[in-house]
């Protein structure tokens, strides 16, 4: 049983990352998650939830999606506004890999769907913001990531102290950047650290 928290009290202390970027460490461990940066969309003491925001989904397209999720007919992919075809299809994470969760600005917002987390950035997982994309009323910024990324109770706080985590502040380039293989490196220069210097033999003298 989790103990109740105090506002202030030491619970204050474990410095929940939500609306935060974890950048994967050179050590990191776990193949799926190597340089891999992440928006973590909720951190609490029950675990946490995050978006893979740097791994291109393969052979697949947002105008591919919208016809096989039926929001849109084939013969009207000629129809869609040019915003559409600027989103980017992501990898996600390796949890619900058929699901899809978008990340986007906050001028887009359903009540009871649209998560707001932080910076003017939100999540909505339902098929109203596809519709709403489609029909050139969605957001001004949005990612599509098929799955996500989850971590236990105490599990991320774990990584993070055996060092297979950085964390740095989330921007709309980090988030939303057309460039998704640059946005390692990017995150990395935001924490003022040359990914040149940054490897798995790091720590020798």
């Amino acid at each position: 049983m989790i103990a109740s928290q105090k506002p202030g009290g030491p619970d204050r202390e474990l410095n929940f990352l939500d609306g935060q970027m974890l950048i994967a460490m050179p050590t990191m461990r776990d193949e799926q998650f190597a340089r891999t940066l992440i928006y973590l969309c909720a951190h609490s003491a029950e675990g946490a939830m995050g978006i893979v925001v740097n791994q291109p989904a393969s052979h697949i397209d947002f105008t591919d999606l919208l016809v096989q999720l039926d929001v849109i007919p084939s013969a009207e992919r000629i129809l869609l506004p040019k915003s559409a075809g600027t989103v980017k299809v992501l990898r996600g994470g390796p949890v619900e890999t058929g699901r899809g969760f978008v990340l986007h600005s906050a001028d887009y917002f359903v009540e009871n769907s649209t998560l707001p987390i932080d910076d003017g950035i939100c999540l909505t997982a339902t098929l109203d913001i596809l519709k709403a994309i489609a029909g050139g009323r969605g957001p001004s910024s949005a990612v599509l990531a098929l799955g996500y990324a989850g971590w236990a109770p105490g599990q991320l706080e774990t990584e993070i102290q055996a060092n297979g985590w950085l964390h740095c502040p989330a921007d709309a380039e980090l988030v939303f950047g057309a460039s998704v293989e640059s946005k390692y490196d990017l995150a990395l220069r935001k924490l003022g650290i040359d990914p040149g210097m940054l490897s798995s033999d790091a720590g020798h003298a």
